[in-house]
Formats: structure tokens, C-alpha cells, sequence
């Protein structure tokens, strides 16, 4: 008995990966908030400089329109987009504690902006309403992401916007949250309550402050060409996790090449790090 139960797990375990493999797989399996897909499935190559990036978007300083949102319901303190590299047309990047959708979430909805998509199977994050609607020309849904958390970077799209009222930023799918900090059992009414992730998005970044460096930051790519391709995905699931990955590899890296010659034609003798500051404080002009 003890051997075919075994079999038994075996085959579930199989049967699962196979899917999550899969260019057209049926992800209806990972609908579960313990057995949605691996992390590996959607985590960043880890040759990419992503302590570079994120002490990057802790210099941040220009502050586009509609930028500034709560960080949770019911807190005082703020979140704010910056938009120091959106001559790059690669980013967004922000900094906030995380709210994680789903289980226990009295915000959250059934539909999400472009779908139903499962927070339990597919890692995406979530912008205000209002920042949404002033940039629906480059943010047309399903804008790839790269979240930075614990020292480690991962992949997901711009799935859904926040309309509560007061809009608030921080918000993540149950998978992105307890991927991040799977040691503090996230739910809906169990947010992560330090102020330290990092989202960087194709044009802006949203910074709370510097202390905030330490456990996630957000970057979300702008523009049609970020938006994860339909064969990749469904109304409700990701289906190639490899697209994910490999255009998210190829935009991070085409943002660190841009950051690192930026700040080269700057000052030659010095570090990227050292150099950026002056540089971001350069791109002041930005419009949206």
C-alpha cells in the first residue's frame, strides 16, 4: 500500500511539472495555493546585476504625475513612482511592503484588469488605478515585471490595477508574495509589513526611501513590445514560463547596458554606483 501511495505522489508530481514545461500546458493544476508552480519557473538568470538595480532605484528622484500612493490601507506613509529612466523605455521601478490577492483578501475581485487571472498560479503585481489610467498608452496590460525581493529577482506581469479608495500600491498574486517571503506566511489579511521591495517597471520607479533596499523592488517594462506575447498566456494562466524568463533576461540586461553606459559617459574613472546619483538627477524633464 505504502508503495502505491507513493506511486500515486509520484505521478502527481510528474503530471505537474510536465504542464509546467509545457509551451500550451494546462496550468489548471497549479490553481491551489500549495501547489503553484516553482519559483524556478519564473525566477531571473543569476548572472544579471540585480544588487546594481536595486541600489539604483533607491537614488531615484524625479516624480511624475499621479505618483504618489498609501503603501497599505490604513497607513499613513507613502509610495512614490519615480520616473528617472524613462528615457531607457525599459522600466518602472517602486519600492513598498507587499499585500499578498487572494485568501483572506477582502479587496480583492474575481476579474483582474486583462483576465481572471489565478493568483495562486501566476506571478504578477498590481499599480494604482490612477497611475494606470494616466499611462494606458505604454502600460497596455500584461507589461512584463521584474520584482526584486530578498537579494533575488523574479518575473511577472502587470496583472490587475488597485481602484480602493485610498489607492494604494503594494499589492501582489499570492504566488509573487509568498514567493518573496515564503517564511511569512502572506495572505490577504497578512500583508509584509517592512518597507523594502523593490518593483522596477519599464519607465518609472516607486520608491518609499533608502531603507527600503532590502527586501523587494518592482521594475515594470513599458510598451507594447514588454507585453508577454498571447501565446504565452491565457485569460486566466502563463503557459510559457520560458518566454517569461527569456524576455525578461533580455530586458534587464538592455537596462543595465543603458544604466552602465549612462553612467560611463559621465564619468569614465567611476562605478556604475557611484556615478548614477548625478545621473538620475539629470532626467528631469520627463512628461507623460
Amino acid at each position: 500500500m505504502a508503495s502505491k501511495s507513493a506511486s500515486s505522489l509520484m505521478t502527481l508530481y510528474l503530471t505537474l511539472a510536465s504542464s509546467c514545461l509545457g509551451k500550451t500546458a494546462d496550468m489548471s493544476a497549479f490553481n491551489n495555493p500549495s501547489h503553484g508552480p516553482p519559483a524556478s519557473d519564473f525566477a531571473a538568470a543569476d548572472s544579471l546585476p540585480t544588487s546594481v538595480l536595486r541600489a539604483a532605484a533607491a537614488a531615484a528622484s524625479v516624480v511624475p504625475k499621479d505618483a504618489t500612493y498609501p503603501f497599505s490601507l490604513g497607513n499613513s506613509e507613502t509610495s512614490t513612482i519615480h520616473s528617472d529612466w524613462v528615457s531607457f523605455k525599459e522600466f518602472v521601478t517602486h519600492v513598498h511592503p507587499l499585500t499578498c490577492l487572494s485568501q483572506g483578501n477582502r479587496d480583492g475581485q474575481s476579474q483582474t484588469n486583462w483576465g481572471t487571472l489565478s493568483a495562486y498560479a501566476v506571478p504578477y503585481i498590481v499599480i494604482p488605478d490612477r497611475f494606470l489610467a494616466a499611462n494606458k498608452d505604454i502600460l497596455p496590460g500584461n507589461n512584463l515585471a521584474a520584482v526584486i525581493c530578498n537579494g533575488k529577482m523574479y518575473y511577472g506581469i502587470l496583472g490587475d490595477s488597485n481602484g480602493d479608495d485610498p489607492q494604494i500600491t503594494g499589492e501582489a498574486s499570492w504566488l509573487m508574495a509568498r514567493t518573496c517571503f515564503p517564511k511569512e506566511d502572506l495572505q490577504g489579511n497578512n500583508a509584509h509589513s517592512s518597507k523594502d521591495v523593490t518593483c522596477k517597471c519599464s519607465c518609472w520607479l516607486n520608491v518609499l526611501g533608502k531603507e527600503l533596499l532590502t527586501n523587494r523592488k518592482d521594475i515594470l517594462f513599458t510598451g507594447k513590445d514588454a507585453v508577454l506575447p498571447d501565446n504565452a498566456m491565457d485569460k486566466t494562466y502563463i503557459t510559457d514560463f520560458d518566454t517569461l524568463r527569456s524576455m525578461g533576461d533580455k530586458l534587464v540586461r538592455a537596462l543595465a547596458s543603458n544604466m552602465d553606459k549612462s553612467a560611463s559617459s559621465e564619468s569614465p574613472a567611476t562605478t556604475l554606483i557611484s556615478s548614477l546619483p548625478p545621473f538620475l538627477e539629470k532626467r528631469n524633464g520627463v512628461s507623460y
